[in-house]
């Protein structure tokens, strides 16, 4: 009895340490490391949300909605951005007379545009120990945000970055 006793628990421990020997799958990273410098990456909007949402609550501010009207509106200007190879609040248009074209009717509006930063960590680093845009995250009575990462194969930033904070009229 106490053989087979003692070979059933020997089957069970070299099956379990058989399983160990296996592959084991890493852990995924998370997409706020994921590069964008790539032809096929997509950036996590909500990651981007919860993000600086959670620096804004930080900070006694509300948190931020995705917009679709102000993705839109994001991925264009890092679009114009990556076609001109060049970082500006106006490679498509002036903010403002962005803002009203796309019928976005706001009452307070910033962006925040920038180039270089291959993650959506490295891109909301910059902007937060950048003072400009730091303030624009940490913008009062703003609600809603779009945000987008355009990738430029033959630019020497290879990612551009437009974040767009507004709060609807009314």
């Amino acid at each position: 009895m106490f053989r087979s006793v003692a070979t059933v628990l020997i089957a069970a421990l070299a099956a379990a340490l058989a399983g160990c020997t296996g592959e084991v799958a890493a852990p995924e990273q998370p997409t706020f490391y994921q590069s964008m410098a790539s032809p096929v990456a997509q950036l996590d909007a909500t990651t981007a949300a919860s993000m600086i949402s959670g620096f804004r609550q930080n900070n006694g501010l509300g948190p931020l909605t995705i917009d679709p009207a102000l993705m839109q509106m994001a991925q264009a200007q890092a679009q114009a951005m990556a076609a001109r190879d060049k970082i500006s609040n106006d490679s498509k248009n002036e903010f403002a007379k962005r803002m009203k074209a796309a019928g976005f009717d706001a009452k307070v509006s910033v962006e925040n545009v920038s180039a270089g930063y291959h993650t959506l960590a490295e891109a909301f680093s910059g902007w937060r120990d950048s003072p400009p845009h730091r303030a624009n995250m940490l913008k009062a009575g703003v609600s809603h945000m779009g945000i987008a990462a355009v990738y430029q194969a033959n630019s020497k930033y290879k990612v551009f970055w437009t974040l767009i904070l507004a709060a609807p009229e009314g």
